[in-house]
């Protein structure tokens, strides 16, 4: 028994699947009291339609729990994640690994899930991004199925399944061939095919409960498979022996995961759907033979069927295909199974079962189900973590560990720093972004007759030097002036470098031909606000009622803001430099060009706050 440990198992199937391995060890591990979260299947391919039901279920499940999240029963937490479903792309996976790690980081703070042991049965590509993330005080791979030859998409998986075997500190397999391969990658591996609740099946076995009516309504001799109708079924000689044997019952429970309508065709062949796992055992009772009729394959040659050991924990014959491992169970075992290779072999097999039950065959059928248990089985599996564990810890790795773990921390925050500044210089220097930030900053009018023009000079403005940008404000102003819009400038500035800024405008002004008389001067302001009071006082001293209003490009925003709350009196049409020297640009953005635009946006938010605008 582990010492309570915490355990994140990454799951092969899902919590409400048929009830196999994963469950079985899960719930037990749990009610010995260690924590136990199981993940659900985050995939070996990507989905097709076949998958449909299961997405939904999956949706489902995220949805009844929180975030995902669901509590099953004492101890034990299942979490249904939502990804996405191209589990050998480089990108779904950064960002599978992203969203599955940031929802297990969460949840283990919020329990304090600490330094867990990870169980996994999946070898993908993300398990080795969980692995280095949730940094386990053990990886466990029980290595379940030969997934590599399960479908065309999964075969990519042999690389990353090679790497798990070699740094998995534990690796379990169900089947001899599976300990084989991972033999070629660690020495650090044993042997534990499926076992069987045997308690529950010996407590119901020797109950009085009927088994269910719907198989007590069937002809006799009942023939009987439990589990999934997959592709590896061998329907054609199921067929076969139903219509060599029309008065034979045949009933496979479980559900459908192929075509199966060639078995549907036959009278004696009974689809039932799957059972909750509570009540399987009731069914096999009422089976007179076990069958495991699978093809052979290069799949099944790595199979063993969990169903065996339940077939004959109630004492059953059991029928069974040539596959490798019911063999090597045979040659542990005195021929405890009818191994057949063809029809003939099939149905004689069946009719021999048919004919007597003596009892100390039917009490060495069930000494061979307990000695395959589950609770023999995950004792073993405990003493071994457990002596890893503990051979860890005596060797000091948890300094080891911690120090790592620090490093990692640090390395990860260098490097998202890096990625962070490094994306914020491409988009500032290298993109339009910034432009496309400081668009609704502008606003240009339609050019028309006025009462005055009128100009802010730019002090320091946003080149931030003195007298940056002023040239080309009266420049715009001239050229408006010969162009008979205004008879009238005001040139705003309270700023000095040496000279007023404003008379410096002025004197340009007039150098380009306007009348000294046609120009008039405010000196007093020292920002927009100040320009637009002073301005508006002398407006009204005037009788002027509107303006042509020129300044910087990005400033222009603040400023019509600012008139239409300080002098809504006032008509202002926005005739900002059409081609401003400092905001001349390309795809990207200088340093100076980026802080004029963040200081107009600063400064709309300090001018609403003042109450300005």
């Amino acid at each position: 028994m582990l010492p309570r440990a915490d355990i994140l198992c990454l799951s092969s199937i899902d919590w409400d699947f048929i009830w196999q391995g994963h469950q079985e060890i899960m719930s037990a591990l749990a009610r010995q009291g260690n924590r136990v979260l199981f993940v659900e299947n985050t995939g070996v391919r990507a989905p097709g339609l076949r998958d449909l039901a299961r997405l939904m279920r999956r949706l489902l499940n995220w949805w009844k729990g929180t975030k995902g999240f669901r509590q099953v029963q004492e101890n034990l937490f299942v979490y249904a994640p939502i990804l996405l479903p191209f589990p050998y792309s480089s990108l779904a996976r950064w960002v599978n690994r992203r969203l599955l790690l940031g929802a297990l980081h969460r949840w283990m703070q919020a329990t304090g899930f600490r330094h867990p042991i990870l169980w996994t049965f999946l070898p993908t590509p993300l398990i080795h991004g969980l692995i280095r993330d949730v940094e386990p005080a053990l990886t466990v791979y029980y290595c379940i199925d030969d997934f590599a030859s399960s479908s065309p998409q999964a075969r990519r998986i042999s690389r990353s399944e090679a790497k798990l075997f070699r740094e998995a500190g534990l690796v379990f397999t169900t089947s001899e061939k599976l300990r084989e391969r991972a033999a070629r990658f660690t020495t650090r591996v044993h042997l534990f095919p499926f076992g069987v609740d045997f308690e529950t099946f010996e407590r119901i076995r020797k109950s009085p409960d009927e088994i269910p009516e719907e198989l007590r309504a069937l002809p006799r001799p009942v023939v009987g498979y439990i589990g999934g109708i997959h592709q590896w079924v061998d329907q054609e000689l199921l067929s076969a022996a139903a219509a060599r044997m029309p008065q034979v019952s045949f009933v496979l429970m479980g559900p459908p995961q192929t075509d199966v309508s060639r078995l549907a065709r036959h009278a004696n062949i009974h689809l039932l759907p799957a059972r909750p796992h509570a009540h399987v055992p009731r069914y096999i009772k009422g089976f007179d033979v076990g069958i495991i009729t699978y093809r052979l394959c290069e799949y099944t040659a790595h199979v063993y069927p969990t169903k065996l050991n339940e077939y004959l924990a109630m004492g059953i014959p059991v029928v069974a295909t040539d596959l490798s491992e019911i063999s090597r169970f045979n040659a542990g075992h005195h021929g405890a199974v009818a191994i057949v290779r063809n029809l003939d072999e099939f149905v004689g097999a069946l009719q021999e079962a048919f004919q007597s039950r003596p009892p100390e065959v039917i009490a060495r059928r069930i000494e061979i189900a307990r000695q395959n248990s589950w609770s023999a089985r995950i004792a073993q599996m405990s003493a071994l973590i457990d002596e890893q564990l503990r051979t860890r810890r005596d060797a000091g790795l948890q300094w080891d560990t911690s120090l790592r773990r620090l490093y990692r921390s640090a390395r990860r925050r260098v490097v998202r720093l890096a990625f962070g500044l490094a994306a914020a210089y491409l988009v500032l220097f290298h993109s339009s972004f910034i432009w496309w930030v400081a668009e609704p900053l502008r606003m240009v009018g339609s050019p028309q007759s006025a009462d005055a023009i009128v100009v802010f000079a730019g002090g320091v403005g946003e080149s931030g030097e003195a007298g940056g940008g002023y040239q080309e404000r009266v420049k715009q102003a001239v050229d408006l002036y010969q162009q008979g819009l205004a008879p009238r400038m005001i040139f705003s500035s309270g700023y000095t470098f040496v000279f007023r800024e404003a008379e410096v405008m002025k004197e340009l002004a007039i150098n380009h031909g306007v009348p000294a008389s046609a120009v008039l001067l405010e000196t007093k302001a020292a920002n927009t606000y100040e320009n637009i009071t002073f301005v508006a006082k002398i407006l009204r001293q005037e009788r002027w009622r509107s303006i042509l209003l020129v300044s910087a490009p990005y400033h222009m925003r603040r400023a019509i803001l600012t008139w239409r709350k300080t002098a809504p009196d006032i008509s202002v049409v926005p005739l900002p430099v059409p081609a401003s020297q400092f905001y001349r640009h390309g795809r990207g953005a200088s340093i100076g060009q980026i802080g004029g635009i963040m200081h107009e946006y600063v400064a709309i938010l300090a001018y609403w706050w003042r109450g300005w605008i």
